[in-house]
């Protein structure tokens, strides 16, 4: 059996270095991939950090994997060996519990996330259930496509299961790995979008990436121009804003998603949620069926994450970059290997 070649930090907060482990047998329902490229996801420095306290070490970040198949377990028949899939956050859910057959396998309370109890894909090769290793269409290119399976998926669910309408009007708060490209999905939905962003000198980059219109996020009478405005308004960023501003800037019905994970607890006042029967959504991931869908609508419409590579051996580089907050926008580390 080949073992798998891998970077792996043997402490929280660790540099990567060289690391070698034995997978063991492939279950029946597994499949194994040859990694052609991972995204480097904020995600990944909170587990090597130990930020969540569920890391244990050696562990092998990379959770946004890009690969082909080169081997699958006996049960596995509805993907071929060479086929080119992606792989995001869950790498495993039980599929028998009653949220797994109603759909919601990303809420199975077995989930195995791709980094927490396993290795991920900074590495040469990774494993997966094989209804979470995704195929890509065609017009996807694996070396860029990896961030959509944590990065995009995480705003795009949203988008689609809340049934956000073309006539409706989104805002994106934090223009980074993920607001990128929530501007994306909504422009090529059909919406009005709204990016807030405390980076106004990036407004020409936000207008071509999808946003109609690019408002400070630091100007509070700007905000409270915005009152009634908006149908959704998704926040990516993980710290603690002034959410009255953003809740008066809902219209009737409207939601705040929150995808960002503040440290702090939100505020809220109960009456600003009552008042126009607005409320907060949470949402995480996505089920592979709507995975798949945002494949689709992302080979439809051409969207790709804009992307800064780096080789998968130049990782702790890569890093420090994604530390320095300058990556434009996402950063993906491609195998060194043929």
């Amino acid at each position: 059996m080949d073992n798998i070649k891998a970077y792996a930090a043997m402490e929280p907060g660790g540099t990567l270095e060289p690391f070698t482990y034995d997978p063991g047998p492939l279950a029946p329902d597994h499949v194994e991939i040859d990694v052609i490229a991972s995204g480097l996801c904020h995600s990944d420095i909170s587990m090597l950090d130990n930020a969540w306290g569920i890391s244990r070490f050696p562990l092998v970040g990379g959770h946004e994997v890009t690969g082909r198949i080169s081997k699958r377990g006996e049960a596995v028949t509805h993907l071929d060996i060479g086929q080119v899939v992606g792989l995001g956050w869950i790498s495993q859910s039980c599929a028998h519990c009653q949220t797994c057959t109603g759909g919601d396998q990303h809420h199975c309370q077995s989930i195995r996330p791709t980094i927490a109890g396993r290795h991920g894909g900074f590495a040469n090769k990774v494993r997966a259930q094989a209804m979470w290793a995704l195929p890509l269409p065609d017009g996807l290119d694996p070396k860029t496509a990896g961030p959509l399976f944590c990065g995009g998926i995480t705003v795009f669910s949203p988008i689609y299961e809340l049934g956000l309408k073309p006539t409706d009007r989104l805002a994106v708060i934090g223009i980074g790995g993920l607001g990128h490209l929530a501007l994306k999905f909504g422009r090529a939905w059909g919406c009005d979008v709204t990016a807030f962003t405390s980076t106004i000198d990036k407004t020409d980059s936000l207008l071509e990436l999808g946003a109609h219109h690019v408002v400070n996020s630091r100007d509070k009478e700007a905000i409270k121009a915005l009152r009634g405005q908006f149908d959704m308004v998704i926040s990516t960023v993980n710290v603690n804003l002034p959410w009255h501003n953003y809740i008066a800037a809902l219209a009737p019905k409207g939601r705040l998603v929150q995808v960002g994970i503040p440290h702090e607890p939100m505020s809220v006042r109960a009456g600003s949620l009552i008042a126009g029967q607005k409320s907060i959504y949470g949402s995480d991931t996505g089920s592979p069926a709507t995975l798949m869908k945002m494949l689709e609508f992302c080979a439809r419409h051409n969207i790709t994450p804009e992307i800064e590579s780096f080789a998968m051996s130049d990782i702790n580089a890569a890093i420090a970059r994604l530390k320095s907050g300058q990556a434009r926008y996402r950063i993906v580390l491609t195998s060194d290997e043929p």
